[in-house]
């Protein structure tokens, strides 16, 4: 898994395996952002993360300079790892919850 644009491109992330996830691919991720690229500025946007699993798309968004990163995921081991994630590349932005994203 890698971020793909912004400050951190070219990045390498390896989640531990004990994920309960199903990370998005980088093709599809990059397939996504492509077409968000045309249509908006990342810039000082507020991003909502639900299924958030890895954080994959959440420190896409924080490495394009998002103003602000909500994500929300149901596993405490996911939560813990998109914190610790952030807190290594220095995101702020990042915002955690681990709730069920149906009650948030």
């Amino acid at each position: 898994m890698r971020i793909i644009g912004g400050a951190l491109r070219w990045g390498r992330l390896n989640p531990p395996k004990n994920l309960p996830v199903r990370p998005t691919t980088d093709l599809a991720k990059e397939a996504l952002f492509n077409i968000l690229q045309n249509q908006i500025e990342f810039e000082n946007i507020k991003v909502l993360d639900l299924f958030a699993g890895t954080g994959n798309i959440s420190l896409e968004f924080a490495s394009r300079e998002a103003a602000q990163v909500v994500s929300v995921d149901r596993s405490i081991q996911c939560i813990n790892y998109i914190k610790d994630t952030a807190r290594q590349h220095e995101l702020s932005q990042i915002k955690t919850y681990k709730a069920d994203v149906f009650k948030f």
